[in-house]
């Protein structure tokens, strides 16, 4: 079927309650493009609910309005929506058309018997959000639609299925599946051909078969063809093919296509997780589906960032947490190189919170299988697929039972990849902890209860009852019908289970990324351990505070979340925008991919004693511009893999600290803030190696500006930073940002990766924070935009864009990568 974008032309409101309207009050709707997120301009409520960073709940109503051309009586129309959260419905012109219960599964819909050819038709799509969620979902038609438009005899939407069953050296076997599909009332038979092209549009092989298809149904076609010398694809080398199904009966009726990859996984406790015959160890990063100052509108140009951003801090594999991840991203995970586990649910039939998806589960849990696996089917970067996050059924027989169910399911609809579980042992057992510490009379006993044993903190508590023999009789069922053990803080585990359970491959499915330095040394020290996700790899919206740094007065308890303005989790390696934290480059070098050391500064001004949780990193940053803080004794991080560090002032050694694995790969230093140049050096058996500077900049005088290479659906991101008259960012000059368009053009959104902003994302303008923030430009096709960024007391700069370059026409210099 011929699919062409559906997203223009929509208009959005909140929803309206139909009497109301009746009685002349009404809302006006305003014309929007798709993908959008209906919640992230509301105003937030500084008593609402933390975990969805205080936005409130809603309903929205969308509708479009358009010609279908009077050619199309008579064909095939289908509907495609990538995504809608949540509790979707759909009519045309007026009638009921379809439903979809669950927030990220995509989904179709029959048009053609709603539409009215030669006329004007009306679609709406009501969606609603509320109490649904531990973190920020965002809400409405956050991903893209698209209209399917095909004749009687036809390919539906996903029929073309690739396989590659036989891989060698000399050769691979690619079977293309393709299903013909017939809404004639008699028979029909067609020509199916199928031919397979390279990265650089040669053709490699080619097949054609008679196809014939009873009345109303539908056949399977399968051609096995043999690809010579095959380009295999895996993330350091993402080749990539393509398949192209034509149908024809003298002439060409239908035609569809999809990219692929040649790869071959295996898996075993001995050799590990291999792709292509090469152990991988997964350097994995969880993310929820947000696109921080974007909210949860899903452009293909941010997933495509996001993966390519996170890639170049490291990471070679995403876990998209707790929910199926978009097709935009696998797109992009496909192209770049990135290892993907996808995500199910992350409830079952025990509710998280007061109205989600566990209230539908039973009814849906198939048919949301099924959407995941057909929308991850052709994307190779898909090695793992999850059944769950967290659980509290995994600790039960009815547990096994539900877990079984979904794990076969997913082996019936595709046997090429792995299943896996999060399983948190904690949540698993939390009925019998309950009833442990529980007194005599049943009621709870504080002194032994849960919230006590929490007090040596999460980590470790969590770690305590993951290793007891309490779990490991209780998981042992949901383990065990799992391809590969995943595991949420359950490091203890690791080497334990290397003797309890000898055929057990486990993955770290989510661990702290304060723990890294263990976590990766129990990864490369076991091969049944095949990686380690983090929480998380890019912050994101709501959990607000779960990473923030406390400083606590005496006698004050923490908290594990946080007041308004908060907005964000603040426990990503990347924060909002993109911008690489501490922690980023610690990781870095954890994982063996830096040999520079690496210099942190805590920030000076804190009073109270600092509390860090486990999802929490100092709070440094990577700055030697204090100004208004002389003298001051400031804590000074350097990370290094080297023996030793040494630390200069100025030219002045301060002092060298043993560094490397042994010592966490960290030292610190007390320096008394002085300007200058501070320069950290990695010494390895005495010699003086790799170094990193930070150099005070001068006063903020200036704005800098630069463009990533990211185009897709003509989005462009506009890096901003405050600077100095040598362009060095100024950490400490933070002030309003303004960001103007002239022109054909679409300010999205002016963000910064505050966790905390006291601005909106879509008024234009927008704080700074550490010096830099962010605009999101969507530039029509062929058009010219004109960027204005200015700021009070800052030279401005202006930028000519289109929607594939850049012209810096004001502004004496551009904002190079992060």
């Amino acid at each position: 079927m011929k699919r062409t974008s559906f997203n223009d032309g929509w208009q959005y409101r909140e929803k309206v309650n139909p009497f109301a309207e009746l009685a002349g009050i009404s809302a006006p709707f305003e014309d929007i493009a798709l993908p959008h997120d209906a919640q992230i301009g509301r105003a937030r409520d500084p008593e609402g609910d933390r975990a969805v960073a205080f936005f409130p709940p809603g309903a929205y109503q969308y509708r479009k309005t358009f010609m279908v051309p009077s050619e199309f009586d008579g064909k095939r129309l289908v509907l495609e929506f990538e995504g809608v959260y949540r509790d979707a419905t759909v009519h045309i012109n007026g009638n009921f058309a379809g439903h979809r219960a669950y927030g990220y599964s995509g989904f179709a819909i029959d048009a053609d018997t709603h539409l009215r050819p030669g006329e004007e038709n009306t679609i709406e799509v009501e969606a609603r959000n509320g109490e649904d969620s531990r973190w920020y979902t965002g809400a409405g038609i956050y991903r893209n639609v698209w209209l399917h438009v095909g004749s009687e005899v036809h390919i539906p939407v996903d029929g073309v299925k690739v396989t590659t069953p036989d891989i060698e050296a000399d050769a691979a076997i690619v079977e293309v599946a393709v299903t013909v599909a017939n809404t004639r009332n008699r028979r029909a038979t067609v020509s199916v051909s199928v031919s397979i092209a390279d990265s650089s549009g040669a053709t490699v092989a080619t097949g054609t078969v008679p196809v014939s298809v009873e009345a109303n149904g539908s056949a399977l076609s399968r051609q096995r063809l043999r690809v010579e010398a095959p380009a295999l694809w895996s993330a350091e080398t993402p080749a990539l093919y393509s398949a192209h199904a034509e149908l024809s009966d003298e002439v060409v009726i239908d035609e569809a296509h999809s990219s692929f990859g040649i790869r071959k996984l295996q898996v075993d406790p001995v050799r590990g997780l291999r792709v292509n015959g090469h152990m991988v160890k997964l350097r994995g990063a969880c993310i929820h589906h947000d696109n921080g100052i974007l909210g949860a509108a899903t452009f293909g140009a941010a997933e495509e960032r996001r993966v390519r951003l996170l890639k170049e801090a490291g990471f070679n594999a995403i876990r998209s947490a707790h929910n199926p991840i978009s097709v935009g991203l696998l797109e992009a995970c496909d192209r770049l190189g990135m290892y993907v586990m996808d995500e199910t649910f992350d409830m079952w039939t025990s509710g998280k919170m007061s109205h989600d998806y566990s209230l539908h589960f039973t009814e849906w849990w198939e048919r949301d299988v099924e959407a995941m696996v057909v929308k991850d089917f052709n994307h190779p970067s898909v090695i793992l697929y999850s059944i769950g996050n967290e659980i509290p059924e995994t600790g039960s027989p009815a547990g096994g039972i539900t877990g079984r169910a979904l794990a076969e399911k997913v082996r019936a609809l595709d046997p090429t990849r792995f299943v896996t579980n999060a399983v948190n042992g904690l949540l698993a057992v939390m009925d019998d902890l309950k009833a442990m510490g529980a007194q005599s009379d049943g009621s709870p006993d504080e002194e032994v209860g849960i919230n006590t044993m929490m007090a040596s903190g999460p980590g470790a508590f969590m770690n305590k009852i993951g290793s007891s023999p309490l779990v490991t009789e209780k998981t042992a069922e949901s383990f065990g019908l799992l391809d590969i053990a995943g595991m949420n803080y359950l490091d203890a585990r690791y080497v334990m289970d290397r003797e309890l359970f000898p055929n057990r491959v486990i993955v770290g499915t989510e661990t702290f990324p304060t723990h890294i330095d263990n976590n990766w040394g129990l990864v490369t020290d076991n091969a049944h351990v095949i990686g380690d996700f983090t929480w998380t790899g890019f912050d994101y919206l709501g959990e607000v505070g779960i990473g923030a740094p406390q400083y606590l007065a005496e006698g004050e308890q923490p908290t594990l979340s946080v007041d308004f303005p908060w907005i964000a989790a603040w426990c990503g390696d990347l924060d909002l925008i993109g911008d690489r934290r501490p922690a980023s480059f610690y990781r870095e070098i954890v994982f063996g991919l830096r040999s520079e050391p690496y210099i942190a500064v805590n920030r000076p001004g804190r009073e109270g004693s600092f509390y860090a949780g486990p999802w929490t990193w100092s709070d440094s940053l990577a700055s030697w511009t204090w100004s208004g803080h002389e003298n001051a004794l400031l804590t000074v991080e350097v990370y290094s893999d080297a023996d030793e560090v040494e630390l200069a002032l100025n030219g002045e050694v301060i002092g060298t600290s043993a560094a490397g694995r042994d010592h966490a790969y960290r030292a610190e230093f007390p320096v008394a803030y002085t300007p200058g140049t501070l320069v950290a050096t990695a010494i390895r058996n005495g010699v003086r190696a790799e170094s990193h500077t930070l150099v005070t900049a001068g006063p903020a005088v200036q704005l800098l500006a630069g463009v990533d290479a990211e185009t897709a659906d003509g989005i462009r991101f506009v890096r901003i930073g405050i600077a100095d008259s040598d362009g060095r960012i100024v950490s400490g000059a933070d002030r309003l940002v303004t960001v103007e368009l002239e022109s054909e053009g679409r300010l999205v959104a002016v963000g910064s990766g505050n966790p905390a902003p006291a601005d909106s994302y879509l008024s234009g303008r927008h704080t700074s924070f550490d010096g830099r923030a962010l605009a999101v430009v969507q530039v029509a096709r062929d058009a010219t935009v004109e960027v204005t960024i200015s700021a009070d007391g800052l030279t401005a700069v202006r930028l000519s864009l289109t929607a594939d370059e850049m012209e810096i026409l004001d502004g004496e210099k551009s904002l190079s990568a992060v």
